[in-house]
Parts: structure tokens; C-alpha cells; sequence
């Protein structure tokens, strides 16, 4: 299978991790990306029924006017999303 790549954004993406060493090819590169596509779409699958919970407590919560202010809701998600990737990563 030949792959044309014509955005320079995704070329240089690609370049960028086999320069870092954790790849020996852009194959790797990109199965690598497809495996995480994969899990992220089977951890979002898996939790379905959790996350639109969430979001309807959140709506709610809005709708009374617990709202929190955006840049600390972004330091919240940003903070959960390390933790996570930290848990993922076995660190």
C-alpha cells in the first residue's frame, strides 16, 4: 500500500517522532497512532454510559448555576488528563 501525504503539518508530525528514536519507521509511526485511535475509541466505547452521566450532572449543575469559571476548569481537565496518562503509562 502506497500512502500520499500532502499536509506538511502531518509530515512534519511524523518526522518529529522518528527523530525522538521511539521509532524505526513511518510505519511504526503510524501503526502506533492507529493502536492508540483504537484504544481511545474502546475506552470511550467502554465508558459510555459514565461519561453522558457526567455530562448530565455537569448540565445540571450549570442550570442551578454551579458553574466554575473556564480557566479553572481547563486546569482541572488538564490535571485529570495527566493523572490519567501517568496511570496509563504505568508510571
Amino acid at each position: 500500500m502506497t500512502i500520499e501525504i500532502n499536509r506538511p503539518e502531518i509530515e512534519a508530525l511524523i518526522q518529529q517522532r522518528l527523530h525522538s528514536g521511539a521509532f524505526e519507521s513511518v510505519e511504526e509511526v503510524l501503526f502506533d497512532a492507529l493502536e492508540m485511535q483504537r484504544e481511545r475509541e474502546a475506552w470511550l466505547q467502554e465508558n459510555k454510559e459514565a461519561v453522558n452521566a457526567k455530562i448530565e450532572r455537569g448540565l445540571a449543575q450549570l442550570e442551578r448555576g454551579e458553574g466554575i469559571p473556564g480557566d479553572e476548569l481547563r486546569t482541572r481537565l488538564a490535571a485529570d488528563k495527566a493523572a490519567w496518562l501517568k496511570d496509563r503509562s504505568g508510571s
